[in-house]
């Protein structure tokens, strides 16, 4: 088999593997396929209905980045056919766990194609911001940032990212892109089907457009002076970029990334000097760090944005679709005023 180790030095590669499955049985059952997270996951799901038996790895709720692999979750990508990952270095795990797994089927990067968002366009970004702040202890981490920047990723290796911001889903214009490579993905994997992944596809990708609209609506009506967000953790550099927002976060693109106290300090001084009327708490972090910042600043909990999960099926955000409108809601409501 291939080694997979050159499959992930690469996240816009589609490695496709020998299948050992007897093609008389694609037509007659549903070919079992494994998505890494739940977002993903949705979307896999939508493409392939009835045709797929599908396992997500992490689920609504559940944290990528701290995912630690069980042997259900190597059994199920033992006998997976094609197996669906984010790429751009979002599951520092998964080469361990498909190695483990022997597995030897169709694997399929979902931000084939897509135009990343270099990471360290987020680091200039807070240094900007970092350059009106005047503690010395801050400006101190800023001289040796890019050295620090490069001890976290060897320290946190397998669930920190590397040099691109993995969270593409969170632009609706590189959702159809993801659409595109699942339904690809699935046509080859099982071409007796391949018509029904397309037709899927055409109807995702009209839903995607729509919501579009709605949300490009939503967002264009924000007040000039309301268009930084505050959030936990640095997930929405897509949707910031395709809307013209700020985000600002204490803490990295992974839930793992430690937080000073002088970052802390730093976004508690730029809240109160831009006026920053709210601040916004995630579904998969521990929001103990908002809630202090809302105190100290008088700023407001505007409310719980979805960033790298979905929530169960009764929250608000149980399905891709969900979870964007949810978030842009959520933000027009609270900035819109």
């Amino acid at each position: 088999m291939t080694s997979l180790r050159s499959v992930f030095a690469s996240a816009t590669a589609i490695v496709t593997f020998s299948l050992t499955v007897p093609t008389v049985s694609w037509a007659e059952q549903p070919i079992p396929v494994v998505a890494t997270f739940s977002i993903l996951g949705d979307m896999v799901e939508r493409i392939g209905g009835e045709h797929i038996a599908l396992t997500t790895l992490v689920g609504p709720d559940g944290d990528t980045h701290v995912y630690q692999p069980t042997p259900k979750a190597a059994r199920s990508v033992a006998e997976a056919d094609v197996l669906f990952m984010n790429g751009l270095e979002f599951e520092g795990w998964l080469e361990r766990l498909a190695e483990a797994a022997s597995f030897n089927g169709a694997m399929v990067v979902a931000t084939n194609g897509i135009v990343p968002i270099a990471f360290e366009e987020h680091e200039d970004e807070h240094e900007e911001h970092d350059e009106h702040e005047e503690h010395e202890e801050h400006d101190d981490h800023d001289d040796h940032e890019e050295h620090d920047e490069h001890e976290e990723h060897d320290e946190h290796a397998g669930h920190d990212h590397g040099t691109f911001d993995p969270h593409a889903w969170q632009s609706l214009d590189n959702a159809v892109i993801y659409a595109n490579n699942i339904a690809a993905g699935l046509a080859q994997a099982d071409p007796a089907n391949a018509s029904a992944y397309y037709i899927n596809r055409a109807v995702f990708v009209d839903q995607i457009v729509a919501l579009k609209s709605d949300v490009d609506a939503m967002m264009g009506a924000l007040p000039a002076d309301k268009r930084t967000v505050v959030t936990p953790h640095d997930a929405f550099g897509y949707f910031a970029a395709a809307y013209d927002l700020t985000f600002e976060a204490p803490q990295g693109m992974s839930t793992e990334s430690e937080v000073s106290a002088a970052d802390v300090a730093a976004l508690i001084t730029q809240i109160r000097r831009d006026s920053i009327s709210a601040v916004f708490i995630e579904s998969i972090t521990d929001n103990r760090m908002m809630e202090q910042i809302a105190n100290e600043t008088g700023a407001t909990i505007g409310g719980t944005l979805y960033s790298d999960a979905l929530s169960g099926e009764t929250g608000p955000a149980s399905t891709y679709l969900d979870m964007i409108r949810h978030n842009a809601t959520t933000l027009s409501d609270a900035l819109g005023s």
